[in-house]
């Protein structure tokens, strides 16, 4: 999992600011979703600053920024067809949709390419962005209009007055052959990074010699809706003018969505342009707005990635990584080969369980046989792209080689590093006196996301925490103390040491989600400082939820795990690291320096009869599943908890309810039954 977040990280770097990408969108996109697998799997394992809470990354400077009115979302990613049936169970269990009622979903190819989003103003062209963060992509307008299938004028009588299309930028494998030859400069590794580049250049000219194209197969911000259907809107865009996959089909089945991802694998190699996979869709718009999304993926889609590749090479060495909370992380160092185009020279080895060749619960992986340094081990690029090991060869293990002996202290401090029952992970029991712990909370504190301070980045955090200058976030604002020692440092004069100062003093004041992210606690991602800071809105209300909440079951802890995508690890995971004294000091500390933590407000509610009540759903819902009467009540601008209380204004009591319909007549709380919440829910 470390190595996955470097590796993800690393590819957001060479993309999105450097403007040379090192790995395709494809092997990017599957890189995050190995990652949200093995957090799901290992929820212990999960890092607070996580790549998995984010969409893409920030846009690069070089470009003027566009504020996407309806944000881009990526996709959930499957690897077997048992992943594609559980999907189905899913949307059917979410709708309360019995197995024998219709569920018609599209499949189309999943083009490796980059996304787009092109605003058409009465018929005509004004505006094309990349995808960037989903929030902010990157103004690509000019280029855009260079890019063969995209009209500058919709066709039609019909036009919308506002259209925004989203689709795919990518190029042909001929075009690309053809590119790379009579290149005099950079040579591209694949069509996927030729067209990212294409795109992004920062002369328009030059774009307008590359031969780009582009597939249309969604929308964002629409004037009128296009058809009731998925499918029906897709052909409404090719009927305007705008190029669609003629591979799109309608399914009525698992197996009929599993026959057309056979199909077009087959078919793959004579498309003469790059996929990675096959997108699955509910067709009814109606049922995709009942779905809604998840944090950074729409519930009624799915990415059903290829098969993988693999091949045979040599596991050089073992290496001990030590994280952010003290995990000793095995990395594996390989003799670099190619596998699928993407050459591997490292792969993760989960655990010392994994090494050993057993899973957490004893049983055998690999046919019980243990990896060695030394050893030959076969890599496979899940999805075509995550790098992995599968098998080690026998025939090939050298005589000499030793069963791994994993340390058992830390290799960054010597402290104890001891394994918890049930923890599938060793810790070391240095905390901040690790340097490897403190360097890497005090370069979290620092990240984009967090406090992003100007000017003072990862290597300059770790060499001032080496000079003994700054031990924890809070001494980072003490820095001005220490002017004449940075003026005495080599690489700062007297106009960099102004600008770093100048940018700590600014970070004095700093929005309630940036803090709580920035306090890297574990399970508390990006995403997730953000819920806590809608719903709590200033620090002492999230302050007082928090140690009131130590209790489990109480009125507080309802109040935390109420929240939709805060959970019982993420709850434990906040009340723990609140009631630490050494935790505890720090977080104190570091306020203290603070001028102004600012509110963070709610989004406006909608105009709607249960805007700004709490609600409490209790018994069995009949006509709707919980999970989606909870997404309802909280679009249409209701808070929903888990527990009866004086705060409560509302309960939906369907059969079986009891002891929370008894306290809710108890408080003189209003009840009603599904029937009357159907009305509500559905206007």
């Amino acid at each position: 999992m470390a190595d996955l977040r470097v590796l993800v990280e690393q590819a957001n770097a060479a993309y999105y600011v450097e403007d040379a990408p090192t790995i395709d969108d494809a092997t990017y996109d599957a890189l995050k979703a190995e990652l949200v697998a093995l957090e799901a799997e290992h929820p212990h394992l999960a890092e607070p600053d996580s790549p998995t809470d984010r969409i893409g990354a920030a846009p690069s400077e070089a470009f003027g920024k566009v504020t996407h009115s309806v944000r881009m979302m990526s996709l959930e990613n499957a690897f077997a067809a048992s992943d594609v049936t559980d999907f189905v169970a899913r949307i059917r269990g979410f709708l309360s949709l019995p197995d024998d009622a219709p569920l018609v979903m599209t499949a189309e190819p999943k083009i490796d390419g980059l996304s787009l989003a092109i605003r058409y103003e009465s018929g005509r062209l004004v505006q094309a962005a990349t995808r960037g963060d989903g929030t902010t992509g990157e103004d690509v307008t000019a280029n855009a209009r260079h890019i063969r299938d995209l009209p500058h004028r919709l066709a039609g009588p019909d036009v919308p007055e506002l259209l925004e299309v989203r689709g795919e930028v990518y190029m042909t494998h001929a075009d690309f052959a053809a590119l790379n030859d009579g290149a005099e400069g950079r040579v591209f590794a694949n069509p996927r990074n030729a067209a990212g580049g294409s795109l992004r250049q920062l002369d328009p000219a030059v774009t307008a010699r590359r031969p780009l194209h582009f597939f249309a197969y969604g929308w964002g911000a629409l004037s009128r809706p296009l058809s009731d259907t998925q499918s029906g809107s897709v052909e409404r865009l090719a009927a305007l003018g705008l190029k669609t996959n003629p591979l799109m089909r309608r399914c009525d089945t698992v197996a009929d969505l599993l026959e057309v991802w056979s199909e077009i694998e087959q078919r793959r190699a004579t498309l003469g342009y790059d996929i990675d996979g096959v997108v699955y869709k509910v067709d009814d718009l109606a049922l995709q707005g009942r779905l809604g999304f998840r944090s950074t993926t729409p519930r009624w889609a799915l990415a059903h990635k290829f098969p993988a590749q693999t091949a045979w090479t040599r596991l050089d060495r073992i290496e001990i990584q030590v994280g952010r909370t003290g995990a000793l992380s095995p990395v594996a160092r390989l003799t670099p080969v190619t596998v699928g185009g993407v050459v591997v020279s490292n792969a993760t080895l989960h655990n010392e369980d994994y090494i050993a060749g057993r899973a957490a619960d004893g049983t055998e992986i690999r046919d019980g046989i243990d990896i060695r340094e030394g050893d030959w081990v076969r890599v496979y690029r899940a999805g075509d792209v995550i790098p992995k090991i599968d098998a080690v060869s026998l025939e090939r293990r050298p005589a000499d080689a030793r069963p791994y002996a994993f340390p058992q202290t830390c290799p960054a401090c010597g402290s104890d590093a001891l394994r918890e029952p049930g923890d599938a992970v060793r810790r070391c029991t240095g905390g901040m006196a690790c340097p490897a712990q403190a360097i890497e909370k005090l370069r979290h504190f620092v990240s984009r996301a967090a406090f992003d301070i100007e000017g003072l980045g990862t290597r300059q955090v770790e060499a001032f925490y080496r000079a003994g200058w700054i031990a924890e976030p809070a001494d980072i604002f003490d820095l001005a103390a220490r002017r004449e020692d940075l003026l005495a440092t080599e690489g700062y004069g007297e106009k960099s040491v102004s600008a770093l100062l100048a940018a700590i003093e600014a970070r004095r004041v700093i929005p309630l989600d940036r803090l709580i992210f920035a306090l890297g606690i574990r399970h508390v991602g990006e995403q997730a400082a953000r819920l806590l800071a809608r719903r709590f809105h200033d620090w002492p209300a999230f302050v007082a939820t928090v140690d009131a909440a130590r209790v489990e079951g109480s009125e507080a802890w309802g109040d935390l795990t109420s929240i939709d995508g805060v959970g019982t690890v993420m709850a434990r995971s906040l009340t723990t690291a609140f009631a630490q004294p050494s935790e505890r000091g720090a977080i104190d500390r570091l306020v203290a320096q603070l001028t102004e933590i600012q509110r963070i407000e709610a989004p406006q509610a909608p105009d709607s009869p249960i805007a700004g009540l709490t609600l409490v759903f209790t018994g069995t819902l009949e006509q709707m599943s919980r999970a989606e009467a909870k997404v309802r009540a909280e679009a249409l601008g209701a808070k929903v908890s888990g527990s009866v209380s004086a705060r409560t204004d509302l309960v939906v009591a369907g059969p079986g309810a009891g002891s929370k319909a008894r306290k809710a007549a108890d408080l003189g709380v209003r009840v009603i039954d599904e029937d009357e919440w159907l009305k509500i829910a559905r206007g």
